[in-house]
């Protein structure tokens, strides 16, 4: 809607289009309250917003004042296999995204100079033509040559692996297979960065990474409020952890954990004996931590590893209470959609804040992007109104605002580093190659803080065929560089992995031929996914509210971003809260009418199905016009309804 259509009154003015926002204007917008809905970006959900790869590439751009981007890619050559990371100190202000060699400057950038070298290079193609004939005959010579060393050579390495490290040598033939003709079986196909360009459209690539707990308050209220009739979703696979150097599978179900081979027959039983007396919800010592109640209940390390890092997915110092309310949410999410209690939104996270603004639009929401406040007007400690960006005064009796529209007035108190990885396999393979992995990496393994690792697959709708989309979350140290990029050098082939002096074994054992053997070849080290593209950057944290003691007018309601915890429930409660504050009296997102039911203005109820066949039945003469001789009239043409929106 254009500013100069917008009313110059609303009940609510909402400022930005994030999940929280969002939401308050649903509910608003359900009971009734005239909601003009703004946000200054060009697109919707703010910093939950899912981009393509190439609107992802101008999100960069924009964020080129900032020094927290670290953006490389990874662009191999069919010749060379060359690898170059854009990056270092100076890509940290830039988006430093590097064109394929030879396309630098574009094709209007020839000066007089290069077509002097062309002419020169015409005059020197004759006297190339002539030795080339000559080097065509001596290559025949050098290929017979090549074709016996080559034989000769494969023999000897043969002989020296038999030496060096005799028991590899079923692993080594096993993972170089040879067909019948002597050749070695194609690998994965390489994929440049010039696909990924030309793919964009097939990602959606989110700034925030979270997944849904299937009993969460958000999948209850996508239930509730219908919203969920706006979008799919798509349920977690598998829970894998990182340990030791080892990815493992972590046993949720009561299939999942007798199907084990991790676990031994006397801990399948504790742990289901565990887990059973968890949901009992039996009082427990107050002031121990969940590392020391673990250990209290002798449930050895393996247990304890996975019980605190993947189902709790709580630190050692966790409060024992919390500890078991976040395995208790665990545990009752299990089942309800599938084997793991994790669902994911198909087309990425940023579907869920559009979901809501669709609900709000379809209840006379208004909406307009591009749009901001630049101040508000207050008397007696109340916002009564608010002018626009484009100096319009609009007045309304509540204003919500994103917490990053306060500048000054917020205070940034911590942060989350973010890294975005584009792969060519998954972390860990299996038969099916539609997995969608949640991955658990304990501090201390790589990071000093825990790490929350969302691995996607192309059925997401997240990525194109061919590749992943990892997201990895973890709260900030130093930069999002310095805190995540020693985990991905250990668990994917990287540029940094290849460096002189870098250990080529630092990976997991995902394979049996990536041992960390001293005899290993490295360049057999082929099981590790590789980086094709990868962005590490900062945001801030939203579970600490940034805003205290600004003296707000009473009617001012601030939402915060995204958090680092894996779920929304924050969000909900926040969104909730402020829209009792708003109408105490109201529901809170009530079930939303069935397209069929909804009655327009000047339209009556809809007749459904079964009154409109016992209309037909009880006067089929008058309706259709039929006389005694089975004649009809020509009847009039029906209204047309209205199509729902």
């Amino acid at each position: 809607m254009a500013a100069e259509d917008l009313p110059s009154e609303f009940d609510v003015v909402i400022l930005g289009t994030g999940l929280t926002e969002s939401v308050v204007a649903a509910a608003c917008s359900r009971v009734g309250q005239r909601v003009l809905h703004l946000d200054r970006r060009s697109y919707y959900a703010a910093n939950w917003a899912s981009f393509t790869f190439n609107a992802l590439l101008t999100w960069i751009q924009e964020q080129q004042v900032s020094s927290c981007l670290w953006v490389s890619t990874q662009q191999v050559s069919p010749q060379s296999h060359l690898s170059v990371l854009t990056g270092g100190a100076s890509a940290r202000a830039s988006t430093g995204l590097v064109e394929p060699a030879g396309r630098r400057g574009g094709a209007n950038t020839l000066s007089a100079e290069a077509e002097e070298e062309s002419a020169e290079k015409e005059a020197e193609s004759a006297e190339t033509e002539a030795e080339s004939a000559e080097k065509e005959a001596e290559s025949a010579e050098a290929e017979e040559e090549s074709a016996e060393k080559e034989a000769e050579s494969a023999e000897a390495e043969k002989e020296q692996v038999r030496k060096s490290c005799h028991f590899w040598k079923d692993q080594l033939d096993q993972s170089h297979p040879v067909s019948a003709s002597g050749q070695s079986e194609p690998t994965r196909k390489k994929i440049s960065y010039a696909q990924l360009v030309k793919e964009g459209r097939r990602f959606n690539i989110d700034l925030v990474s979270k997944l849904l707990f299937s009993r969460g308050s958000l999948v209850d209220l996508l239930i509730r409020s219908n919203v969920s009739r706006y979008t799919e979703f798509k349920n977690v696979t598998r829970i894998l952890t990182y340990r030791h150097g080892n990815l493992e599978q972590v046993p949720c179900s009561r299939a999942d954990v007798f199907a084990s081979r991790q676990l031994s027959v006397v801990e399948k039983r504790k742990l289901m004996r565990f887990l059973t007396s968890c949901m009992e919800e039996t009082e427990t010592e107050q002031g121990n931590s969940s590392f020391s109640f673990l250990q209290d209940q002798q449930l050895g390390d393996n247990l304890q590893h996975f019980l605190l890092h993947s189902i709790a997915m709580v630190t050692e110092d966790t409060p024992t209470e919390a500890g078991l309310a976040a395995t208790r949410h665990f545990l009752r999410s299990l089942g309800r959609y599938g084997n793991s209690p994790f669902l994911f939104p198909v087309y990425g996270l940023g579907e869920i804040p559009q979901c809501f603004c669709r609900m709000s639009a379809v209840f006379g929401g208004i909406y307009c992007l591009r749009h901001s406040v630049s101040c508000l007007i207050v008397d007696d400690n109340r916002c009564k109104a608010v002018i626009d960006s484009r100096g319009q005064r609009i007045s309304c009796s509540h204003f919500v605002v994103e917490d990053g529209y306060l500048g000054s007035m917020r205070t940034v108190t911590t942060l989350l580093s973010r890294a975005v990885l584009i792969t060519d396999s998954s972390v860990l393979s299996s038969d099916s190659e539609q997995q969608v992995s949640m991955v658990t990496i304990p501090p201390g393994e790589a990071c000093q803080s825990a790490v929350k690792m969302v691995e996607l697959c192309s059925s997401t709708m997240t990525c194109m065929p061919g590749t992943y989309l990892v997201h990895l979350t973890c709260q900030s140290v130093s930069s999002a560089f310095d805190d995540l990029s020693q985990l991905v050098t250990r668990m994917f082939n990287t540029p940094e992995s290849q460096e002189p002096g870098t250990s080529t074994h630092s990976g997991p054992n995902l394979r049996s031929v990536l041992n960390s053997d001293p005899c290993s070849d490295p360049s057999l080290v082929g099981g590790r996914p590789a980086v094709l593209w990868s962005l590490y950057f900062n945001m801030v944290d939203g579970t600490v509210p940034r805003v205290e003691g600004q003296g707000l007018p009473s009617n001012v309601h601030v939402c915060s971003g995204p958090e680092g915890s894996l779920d929304h429930e924050q969000n909900i409660k926040q969104a909730e809260l402020i829209f009792q504050k708003i109408v105490p009296d109201e529901e809170f997102c009530p079930p939303a009418p069935n397209p069929e039911d909804i009655i327009y203005d000047g339209e009556g109820p809809t007749p459904s199905a079964e009154e409109q066949d016992s209309v037909k039945e009880a006067g089929l003469q008058e309706e259709s016009g039929e006389d005694l001789s089975g004649q009809k009239h020509q009847q009039s043409p029906q209204k047309h309804q209205r199509p729902p929106h």
